[in-house]
C-alpha cells in the first residue's frame, strides 16, 4: 500500500500551551476560510471550546465536532469524521480539517488503535485535495507518542514555530506493522466455537452473556450486530469457522472473534461504504458501533476485539 502523496497534506502540530495551540489551529482555520475551503475541526471538547472562542464569529462557518465523542473509537474517525466531511464537499475544492485523535486521557489499550489510525490517514487520502492538521500536546503526551507522531506525519510543526518541515522519521507503513501486535491474553470468558449453521446460536449466546454482564437496550443490540458481522466474516473469509469469546473488564463488555483468515487490507473497516456497494460493510459497522476496536492479523489468523461500555 502506498502511504501518502501530494496533493494530500498531513502535518503534525506540536504545542506546549494554549497560546501555541490557538496560534496554530486558529490561523489554520482562518487561512482555509479565506481561501474558500470547507473547514472542519474535530478535537477534544475542552480544545474545541478554545478554538471556538478564538474564532469568534468565524466559528459559525466551521463544522465543529467533539473528538471525545465522534472519535471515541479511533477506527471510526476516518470513515465517520474525516471522509464523511471531505466526501460531502464539492469536487475540486480543497478541504481543510483539524483532527486531534490522541490526547493525554487516552488509555494504553486505546493507543495502538490511535497511532494506526494516524498512519492510515496517509493512505486513506492519497491523491486527495485535503489537508489534515493533527495537534499533539508536547507537554502532556509521553515521548513514545511524540516519536510516533513524527513517524505518522510527513510534515511537522515544532513548538514555537509556524513553519512546516519534513519529518525525517516518516514511516507510516512501519507504524501500522509495529502496532499489529497480539492482543493481551483473554481472562476466563465465555467461549463458543461456530460454523455457518451455528451463526444464529453464536449471536444468541453473545447477547445472553452480554445481558448477564450488564449490557442493556441499545448496547445489547450493538453487541448482537457486532457478533453477527464478525462471525459471518469468519465463515465467509476466515476459513468457515471461528471462536467467539465474551467477557467483562474495566467497565466494559468485550466481544472477540478469532478465525484462521488473514486480513491483507489495513484500511478494511475504515472506508465509507458507497451507496451502491453490496456487502463489505462488516468491519465498518463494527467500527461505527463499538467504543473501541483492536485487531491483530498474522500467519495463524485474525483476532478482532470490540469494547462496549456498560
Amino acid at each position: 500500500m502506498t502511504f501518502g502523496a501530494e496533493p494530500f497534506v498531513h502535518p503534525a502540530l506540536f504545542y506546549r500551551d494554549e497560546h501555541e495551540y490557538l496560534a496554530g489551529t486558529v490561523a489554520f482555520v482562518r487561512a482555509g476560510l479565506a481561501s474558500g475551503e470547507p473547514v472542519a475541526v474535530a478535537v477534544p471538547g475542552e480544545n474545541l471550546r478554545l478554538i471556538q472562542t478564538g474564532l469568534g464569529a468565524d466559528a459559525g462557518a466551521v463544522r465543529l465536532l467533539d473528538m471525545r465523542e465522534a472519535g471515541r473509537n479511533p477506527g471510526r474517525i476516518i470513515p465517520a469524521v474525516l471522509r464523511s466531511f471531505a466526501d460531502a464537499q464539492r469536487a475540486g475544492r480543497r478541504v481543510r480539517i483539524i483532527g486531534e485523535p490522541i490526547w493525554a486521557g487516552r488509555t494504553p489499550v486505546e493507543y495502538p488503535a490511535c497511532v494506526q489510525h494516524e498512519a492510515l490517514i496517509n493512505a486513506a487520502f492519497q491523491g486527495r485535495e485535503v489537508t489534515v492538521l493533527c495537534p499533539y500536546d508536547a507537554t502532556r503526551l509521553d515521548e513514545r507518542v511524540l516519536a510516533d507522531a513524527h513517524a505518522t506525519h510527513p510534515l511537522v510543526i515544532l513548538p514555537g514555530s509556524a513553519q512546516e518541515r519534513d519529518s525525517a522519521a516518516y514511516a507510516p507503513e512501519h507504524v501500522v506493522a509495529r502496532y499489529n501486535e497480539p492482543l493481551p491474553a483473554v481472562p476466563d470468558a465465555l467461549s463458543f466455537r461456530f460454523t455457518a449453521p451455528s451463526l444464529p446460536q453464536a449471536r444468541r449466546t453473545a447477547t445472553a452473556e452480554g445481558a448477564r454482564l450488564g449490557l442493556t437496550d441499545r448496547r445489547l443490540q450493538d453487541l448482537a450486530l457486532v457478533t453477527a458481522e464478525l462471525t459471518t466474516n469468519s465463515v465467509v473469509h476466515g476459513g468457515g469457522s471461528g471462536e467467539l469469546r465474551v467477557w467483562a473488564a474495566d467497565g466494559y463488555v468485550l466481544c472477540e472473534v478469532r478465525d484462521r483468515g488473514r486480513l491483507e487490507d489495513p484500511l478494511a473497516g475504515r472506508r465509507p461504504a458507497a451507496r451502491d456497494q453490496r456487502g463489505g460493510r462488516g468491519l465498518l459497522m463494527v467500527n461505527l458501533v463499538a467504543d473501541l476496536v483492536r485487531l491483530h492479523t498474522g500467519e495463524d489468523g485474525t483476532t478482532v476485539r470490540a469494547w462496549f461500555a456498560r
